[in-house]
This record gives C-alpha cells, sequence and structure tokens, in this order.
C-alpha cells in the first residue's frame, strides 16, 4: 500500500528504504553533490552497496561507526566490509526530532561445532539468594 514517502522521490537512500534493518556490503564510495537543483555545489562523501542501487550519503556520526565495525578509518579498507542500515527514529537535526540512517555491526550467529565435536556447554547460571540492592531511586 502507498504512503506519503512514496510521493518524495530521491536519489539517495532515505530512512524509509531502510526500514527495521537491511544488511548491506560496502562496494565503494564517491563524493556526490547533494545541494538542490539551482543550489552552490555540495559535495559529500556516498557509500555504494553491492544489494542495493541507491548510496548513503555520509555523515560523521555513521562514518565513526563504521570505521569502529570495520577498525579502521580508511573508507578503502571498507570496501567488502558488511554492516546493517535501520531506521532510527530519534535523530535529531535543527533541534527537531526528523529521524534518520542509522549504522550497526551485523549480528554473529553462534559458530556451529565442528563436524564430530560436541556442542558447547553453557556456563551454569549464578542464583542469587537475593535480588541486589539499588542505591539509585530513579523509577526509570
Amino acid at each position: 500500500m502507498p504512503t506519503i514517502n512514496d510521493l518524495k522521490k530521491s536519489n539517495f537512500l532515505t530512512r524509509h528504504d531502510c526500514g527495521r534493518g537491511i544488511l548491506v556490503t560496502i562496494r565503494g564510495y564517491e563524493q556526490q553533490n547533494v545541494a538542490k537543483e539551482g543550489a552552490p555545489e555540495d559535495m559529500k562523501y556516498a557509500l555504494n552497496f553491492n544489494e542495493v542501487e541507491k548510496p548513503l550519503i555520509l555523515n560523521s556520526t555513521n562514518g565513526q561507526i563504521i570505521a569502529q565495525i570495520t577498525k579502521s578509518d580508511d573508507f578503502d579498507n571498507w570496501i567488502g566490509k558488511q554492516i546493517v542500515l535501520y531506521d532510527e527514529p530519534n535523530i535529531s537535526f535543527g533541534g527537531k526530532l526528523v529521524g534518520g540512517i542509522r549504522v550497526r555491526a551485523p549480528r554473529i550467529p553462534p559458530a556451529a561445532p565442528a563436524p564430530g565435536q560436541p556442542p558447547p556447554v553453557s556456563a551454569p547460571k549464578q542464583v542469587l539468594a537475593e535480588p541486589p540492592t539499588v542505591a539509585d531511586d530513579v523509577p526509570f
């Protein structure tokens, strides 16, 4: 079913394109002009992915997160790495909550034991005699 977001066409990924999350592989990067038609040129870095056609305009926060995920601040080392893009409604701009795209590391499923190996044994759960006391009286 179409929504109001379908009326807005963008050459770049939007938060509505990502939904709860999409797993993507970084194919490369380039500088793109993000200025509106008739406005002075505004060049920003954009990431391209194997799985989606539209690029992601890279902001400082997402760049720092990707650098942590890949353990490198060099864009060339990001190529071939996977990240998850998702809609984060709590992003503010100009003092207003506008939402946007955030990135995170993919969740890695636990490795299956090698053939002929027993499954891993989990540590026994610790049972406390009484619940711990909390010195903080904040109700949330």
